[in-house]
């Protein structure tokens, strides 16, 4: 599969002849919609002839809540080895809170396609935020922790869950060697019944990197008590900080690059956003609020808007502004040149995988294009 990035002029039918491909291709891979308008810019998938045998083997997992789509579901399934089901809470004395809806189908349905289905723990408090009062106060606890982790083995096995994800934010500095304890009492008890354990890392790039996000992150006691990390490389660009690419791959590439220092490489996954933002200028520390939107979405706004879309090649990451209603906006997302630069750091630094976040809206084309670019690891 080819990246063709249109021109001014260029039309769905032009691109088709140019390049020697169908034009219903052209439509389905980059889910075109009628009147098949594009952007000058706008990145597309082509399929260019059969996929050579052979190449690295990744691990993929992708992030999904209870109400996700059920087309949606069924069809990204075939390109993950795993479905983390967001999440499953806990109370202080290690009592395990189930989703309020019921994530029966998204089991089902995983295990059915050859994926594993992984339970995702995390401590967000009843306001819906992470809660460092119940991470403080299970990792301190091992008679709360003991009590979590028997709950969460016997709800692996009665609902056919193949692991546990644990994905735990704004731990205190204090906290970080309790909590690196706990991840590896999860992850005993979990292997015990056959399954591994993983758990997601803020993006740091150095042992003392301060803040709330990271200090309680130790990234070598982690590495070493989890089966699999997953690197959280994303949220550069966020609802309220100001128009910046989500996932610059020159940052991502700094927390490569110093997880590599503390983790081996076959146990990371490299995290990719599904998304974007649409920010309304000026922007203003403290009141400005971006939209988070998808990347189809993305292109139809710039299409909507007769906006030409641009390609940051330091971020490698496309973006655009346009003005609606008397009012500037910049939009930064995720297209297929932008997802083959990650695809590039896995190959580069032979990790494990990747995993997305999230997969609520379908990226098509992102996911032709990964599996075009290497096999991927089913159960």
């Amino acid at each position: 599969m080819e990246i063709y990035v249109v021109n001014p002029g260029d039309t769905v039918d032009s691109i088709a002849a140019e390049n020697g491909v169908p034009v219903d291709t052209i439509l389905y891979n980059n889910q075109l919609e009628y009147p098949y308008e594009l952007a000058v810019g706008q990145a597309l998938l082509l399929s260019k002839g059969e996929r050579e045998q052979g190449g690295k083997t990744v691990e993929v997992n992708g992030y999904a809540y209870p109400f996700i789509q059920r087309d949606v579901l069924d069809q990204t399934l075939p390109y993950l080895s795993d479905l983390s089901v967001f999440s499953y809470g806990f109370t202080t004395e290690g009592d395990l809170i189930f989703p309020t809806l019921d994530d029966t189908f998204m089991i089902e349905a995983a295990l059915a396609m050859g994926v594993s289905p992984v339970l995702t723990l995390t401590p967000i408090g009843p306001d819906g935020r992470f809660s460092n009062y119940l991470i403080t106060s299970m990792v301190n606890n091992p008679d709360a922790w003991e009590n979590l982790i028997g709950q969460l083995v016997e709800t692996v096995q009665e609902k056919g869950f193949r692991g546990v994800d644990i994905d735990f934010e704004y731990i205190l500095a204090e906290d970080a060697e309790a909590f690196a304890e706990f991840v590896g009492n999860v992850r005993l008890a979990i292997n015990e019944i056959g399954y591994p354990v993983s758990v997601a890392l803020a993006p740091k790039t150095s042992d003392d990197q301060p803040g709330l996000l990271y200090a309680g992150k130790n990234y070598a006691l982690l590495g070493e008590a989890a089966d699999k990390v997953l690197l959280m490389t994303y949220e550069w660009g966020y609802t309220y900080g100001p128009p910046m690419a989500v996932a610059p791959i020159n940052k991502v590439r700094e927390v490569v690059e110093y997880a590599l220092t503390r983790i081996p490489a076959y146990k990371v996954n490299l995290g990719i956003p599904n998304y974007g933002y649409d920010w309304p200028l000026p922007f203003e520390q403290g009141v400005t609020a971006a939209k988070t939107i998808g990347n189809i979405e993305a292109v139809r706004i710039a299409i909507e808007n007769d906006a030409q879309i641009q390609f940051d090649t330091t971020a490698m990451s496309p973006y655009f502004r346009y003005v609606k209603d008397g009012v500037e906006h910049e939009v930064w997302f995720e297209d297929v040149r932008s997802m083959e630069a990650k695809f590039n750091l896995v190959r580069e630094f032979d990790l494990r995988g990747m995993g997305y976040w999230q997969i609520m809206k379908l990226f098509r084309a992102n996911w032709l294009l990964l599996s075009d670019r290497f096999l991927i690891r089913k159960r």
